[in-house]
């Protein structure tokens, strides 16, 4: 009996000395300062830090979502901010330190990215330029929970929808606002006899400076910076004279003035 109280008395204080080793660890990583290569901050506890889970980088949690912000803003692959590093940043492993609005707009990335390129069209109001799917513009209308058959021959019936986000009138053809009484061959040989609402649309893309792209019609505001851009359907073109890019001598160097402010 004295023997087996020797043997527990024994265990229970090795469990305690292991414990102890465990708990001056903890103390010790907790009281460790690291260093974020972005921010330079070297006062950061772990648990300021963000790591990257395929490739191990660690940074600031707030450089990692400033950078996560500015791609979404770019619309460019979301990688780990390390120099030429190309692990991929996920929605899921990011979503602790995203705020509400970031995990909305990746969201909505995440959407847009399952549309394919050919698939593409974007809302023609400028205010809108919502990204939404050809296939699913195409199907069949319901309005009030009753669905409306036209005739498959008009160009009411396959050409004539609403944007999903402003509920825009748009030809899905054409990829222009809906050119009511035109037919798209009439419409896109129009020019000086547009409607009041095309005329409405080219002054205020003049006034303010807009570029239409010329493979998905989206207006595109430049308001400073170089002016080969990248629009959102990938298409790549001069700002400034809208020719696709290296079909111009416009050099890639040259600076955009910026947009003229309102009065």
């Amino acid at each position: 009996m004295k023997r087996i109280s020797q043997q527990i008395a024994s265990s229970f204080q090795s469990l305690l000395a292991r414990h102890n080793i465990i708990d001056t660890f903890m103390q010790g990583m907790s009281s460790h300062k690291m260093t974020c290569s972005i921010c330079l901050d070297d006062n950061l506890d772990i648990s300021q830090m963000f790591c990257v889970n395929k490739c191990r980088h660690q940074f600031c949690s707030n450089c990692v979502k400033r950078h996560i912000e500015l791609r979404l803003f770019e619309g460019s692959v979301i990688r780990c901010p390390h120099y030429r590093c190309k692990s991929k940043l996920t929605f899921g492993s990011c979503v602790d330190i995203l705020t509400p609005e970031l995990r909305k707009t990746w969201n909505k990335r995440i959407k847009e990215d399952k549309i394919p390129i050919t698939d593409r069209i974007y809302c023609p109001n400028p205010t809108c330029a919502a990204l939404m799917s050809i296939k699913k513009l195409s199907k069949p209308i319901k309005q009030a929970g009753v669905r409306r058959y036209f005739s498959t021959f008009t160009t009411e019936a396959r050409f004539r929808r609403h944007c999903f986000e402003c509920f825009h009138l748009l030809c899905i053809n054409c990829r222009v606002p809906w050119h009511s009484d035109l037919s798209c061959n009439d419409y896109m040989k129009l020019d000086p006899n547009s409607t009041a609402g095309d005329r409405k649309l080219k002054a205020l893309a003049n006034q303010r400076l807009w570029r239409q792209c010329g493979k998905c019609n989206q207006m595109i505001e430049l308001s400073e910076g170089c002016i080969k851009v990248i629009c959102r359907c990938g298409h790549r073109f001069c700002y400034k004279c809208g020719a696709k890019a290296g079909d111009c001598d416009h050099h890639f160097y040259n600076i955009f003035p910026t947009r003229p402010s309102q009065q």
